[in-house]
C-alpha cells in the first residue's frame, strides 16, 4: 500500500459500521434499557407473539447447535495445498467476526435480553393502560 493510500484506508476503516456481533449485543442491551426506562411498551398480545417467535428461533438453534458448532472445525478435504487452503478458508469465514457461527452465537446470547425487554415492555403497556383508565375515570367524575 502506498503512503498516500494509507490515510484513505484508515479513514475508510474508521467509517466502517461496527461489526454485526457487536451491534447485536448493543441492540439487545439498548432494547432492555429502553424498556426499563419505560420508552418501550407493547400490548400483551403483540408481546406474546414476539416472544413466541423468538422462542421458536431459540428452540431451532438449540436443536441444531451441535451440528452448527461443527463449523468451528476445518472441513476434511484432501491433502493438496488447494484443499487445505479452501478448508481453512471455509472455517475462517464461518468463525471470523462476520461469520455465520459468530453471528449465531452473538444472537443466541442476546435472545434472553430481547425476551426480558419484551416482558418489561408488556408491563409498561399494562401500567400505562391502567393509568389512562384511572385518569379517564377521574375526568369522567369531574365532569
Amino acid at each position: 500500500m502506498t503512503e498516500e493510500a494509507q490515510p484513505v484506508q484508515a479513514k475508510l476503516a474508521d467509517a466502517m459500521p461496527m461489526k454485526a456481533a457487536t451491534r447485536i449485543g448493543l441492540e439487545g442491551t439498548r432494547l432492555r434499557q429502553m424498556a426499563k426506562q419505560g420508552s418501550f411498551a407493547v400490548d400483551e398480545s403483540t408481546g406474546e407473539e414476539m416472544i413466541r417467535s423468538l422462542q421458536g428461533v431459540i428452540d431451532s438453534l438449540e436443536e441444531r447447535w451441535s451440528a452448527l458448532t461443527k463449523l468451528q472445525q476445518s472441513p476434511p478435504m484432501s491433502n493438496t495445498a488447494t484443499a487445505r487452503w479452501v478448508s481453512g478458508h471455509m472455517q475462517g469465514t464461518a468463525t471470523d467476526a462476520q461469520g455465520l457461527l459468530t453471528q449465531l452465537q452473538a444472537a443466541r446470547a442476546e435472545f434472553p435480553a430481547y425476551v426480558e425487554a419484551i416482558e418489561l415492555a408488556k408491563r409498561n403497556y399494562r401500567e400505562r393502560d391502567e393509568e389512562n383508565q384511572r385518569t379517564l375515570k377521574r375526568i369522567d367524575t369531574e365532569i
